[in-house]
């Protein structure tokens, strides 16, 4: 509210109320900067994650010493449609893209990545954590391997940050992105951890702001709100990941106990190696879209995959990358926990997954 209505000037002016609203922003850039462990000079702001997965994508690639010869961008292929949006556009633009499989675990293999690299390699993208299944990709593994080749590596860290630690120096990274809304800041808020040195052309063109990275006046009430919510996770990491991770773990045993024909996914992953607020769990025999609005009409928001490709009429490409068939997909759920969810809000859940799942199996037996 500060920000709003008192400190209302644009940042990058050097009057008295321009001057107010630069030292809001600024501070929130130490904050966040400190979450990662960055410098706050290499933190810049955007309007979410997708601008900073576009922006370091495409930035990294149009930027690179081969622009004007072939060039080569890896990544996987349970990335996010804001980075696989950017990389399949670099591929319209002449680039030629390797998109790794994961297999079942849902995870890279880091020697994959060292058998992609290739002379004209310019850019190595993987995600931090799956927006889908909660897996964690082994970075720190991945970046000594493109740093031994000089290639940067971008890494999509919007389901990790608040989640799990992250030090972007031991992880070794180039670039990391970042939304507010995942540490409830509000929607439309994001970063750009952007190590120095590392070369980038702009994608939006016109003022000087954000050390001439990012071009528009920023928006200093929902940069400074993410600032406070980076802060607010810090502080209390350790204790809300082993609260989140209690609650995933129950609501996951007794759904496994009480309701025949489930399982977890990725099916051959490791449970541990997850971030602790995810879960994605199959429900043979049902179509994914009807036990949504089962739930809904319950109470509990869900859903079949990622917000962002919602409505769509194929299965997940996470789900379907991992080797689940186009049915078992379609009958996975992903249920993700936060900071006002109960024990006794896991309970009721469970016990509106058994009311739903009698009644659209009833329904399906009929039809």
């Amino acid at each position: 509210m500060l920000c709003l209505g008192q400190v209302y000037g644009n940042a990058s002016s050097i009057h008295y109320f321009g001057q107010g609203a630069k030292r809001q922003l600024e501070a929130a850039r130490r904050q966040i900067a400190s979450l990662i462990h960055a410098s706050p000079g290499e933190v810049i702001f955007t309007s979410g994650g997708t601008e900073s997965d576009n922006m370091a994508v495409l930035g990294v690639a149009r930027a690179s010493a081969n622009a004007s010869a072939s060039r080569h961008v890896i990544s996987s292929s349970i990335e996010h449609p804001a980075v696989l949006g950017p990389c399949m556009q670099l591929q319209r633009e002449g680039a030629d893209i390797t998109l790794l499989r994961c297999g079942a675990s849902g995870i890279v293999d880091p020697d994959d990545v060292r058998k992609a690299l290739r002379p004209d390699t310019v850019l190595v993208s993987v995600m931090h954590a799956n927006n889908e299944l909660g897996t964690i990709q082994p970075i720190a593994e991945i970046s000594r391997i493109t740093r031994e080749a000089g290639v940067p590596l971008h890494v999509d860290g919007v389901q990790a940050l608040g989640k799990i630690a992250v030090d972007v120096d031991a992880l070794g990274v180039d670039l990391y992105s970042m939304s507010g809304h995942k540490l409830y800041a509000p929607k439309g808020v994001g970063a750009l951890y952007i190590r120095k040195g590392t070369r980038m052309a702009p994608i939006a063109f016109g003022g000087h702001h954000e050390r001439d990275r990012r071009a528009g006046t920023e928006n200093v009430p929902s940069a400074a709100a993410f600032g406070a919510a980076a802060e607010l996770a810090a502080g209390r990491l350790a204790e809300e990941s082993e609260r989140l991770r209690a609650l995933r773990d129950r609501l996951e045993n007794q759904v496994l106990e009480s309701i025949p024909d489930t399982g977890i996914n990725p099916p051959g992953g490791d449970r541990r190696n997850r971030v602790p607020n995810t879960s994605n769990i199959y429900f043979d025999g049902i179509d994914g879209e009807a036990l949504v609005i089962a739930l809904d009409l319950r109470g509990f928001a869900v859903s079949t995959g990622a917000a962002c490709s919602s409505g769509a009429l194929t299965p997940s490409h996470v789900l379907t990358a991992i080797g689940l068939s186009a049915d078992r997909a379609r009958a996975s759920m992903r249920f993700s926990l936060g900071h006002g969810n109960t024990a006794e809000q896991v309970d009721a859940l469970v016990d509106a997954l058994g009311a739903s799942m009698m009644h659209l199996r009833r329904i399906s037996v009929h039809a």
